[in-house]
């Protein structure tokens, strides 16, 4: 009997010094971030990836179109996107996955979504488009076909009676065609929105949507799953306060643009510009 206590007790002891080593194991704070390929999310993601990391998280990106995106913060397979847009672009989204999510913050107030042209061309609205239709070849290049803005973009061609087809395709291609068309000053008009690193590169404009079926201002959101805002209530506060006004924004997409498109490397470049700001959000 006696043996057994003592076994009892060294088991007791065992497990007490495996629990607390496994609490203070920095490698259990770990941390999903879902983002899609758009510049500002893509820049604002590794910013909070950089900075969650110099916290002793664990930070894992998981990357996906949008639909899939909203699907995984909300059954918990990621647990923070930064790249909700609303109250026009992502309002589906959030109406299915609403109840599962909470929102954290506004991360950006001025953002905006709608149609795009180099500012050579002459046409100012998406109402006169129709007439325009032989110098875009009835084109509009968008992204990716589940991005809100390809579903407002349709909208704004039935709305307008527009006799254009949408062309879905990814962000660094609708980019690349973008700049062919810049370079040889052909017309073009693209889903586009800001904050974009775009219209730092471009002289750019949106077309007027005068039956606003784009909407107005957008803000940016910070979502999470609901689990999560219970469990890390460290991670939590960071996302609470992590807020960029539209210059921040743009010059850390300048320095990822600098960098030749690695978010690392201009990431660590903004944030040794910026460090008064990022221990603001600490």
């Amino acid at each position: 009997m006696m043996m057994r206590k003592t076994m009892l007790a060294i088991l007791a002891v065992l497990l007490i010094t495996v629990s607390a080593c496994q609490n203070n194991n920095p490698g259990e704070k770990k941390i999903t971030i879902a983002y899609v390929n758009w510049a500002e999310g893509i820049a604002m993601t590794h910013l909070a990836k950089s900075i969650l990391e110099h916290k002793g998280y664990t930070v894992t990106l998981k990357n996906a179109d949008v639909a899939p995106v909203f699907a995984a913060v909300a059954g918990g397979d990621a647990d923070v996107f930064l790249d909700t847009w609303m109250p026009v672009t992502h309002k589906t989204y959030m109406e299915n996955f609403g109840e599962k999510i909470t929102v954290l913050n506004t991360n950006f107030e001025a953002a905006k979504i709608g149609l795009v042209v180099p500012d050579y061309v002459d046409v100012n609205s998406i109402a006169d488009l129709e007439k325009y239709k032989s110098t875009f070849d009835g084109k509009v290049v968008g992204i990716d076909a589940g991005a809100g803005i390809m579903t407002k973009a349709e909208e704004a061609i039935h709305d307008y009676s527009l006799d254009y087809q949408l062309q879905s395709s990814s962000e660094a291609a609708m980019l690349a065609t973008l700049k062919k068309s810049i370079t040889e000053k052909q017309p073009i008009i693209i889903t586009g929105w800001q904050p974009h690193f775009m219209f730092t590169e471009y002289k750019l404009r949106f077309l007027e949507d005068p039956k606003k079926v784009f909407g107005d201002t957008e803000k940016i959101l910070t979502i999470a799953n609901n689990e999560f805002t219970t469990r890390d209530t460290t991670a939590v506060s960071f996302f609470r306060k992590f807020k960029m006004t539209d210059s921040q924004l743009n010059s850390l997409l300048g320095d990822i643009a600098k960098a030749d498109g690695n978010e690392e490397k201009g990431v660590r470049n903004w944030m040794a510009e910026n460090p008064e700001l990022i221990q603001s959000w600490e």
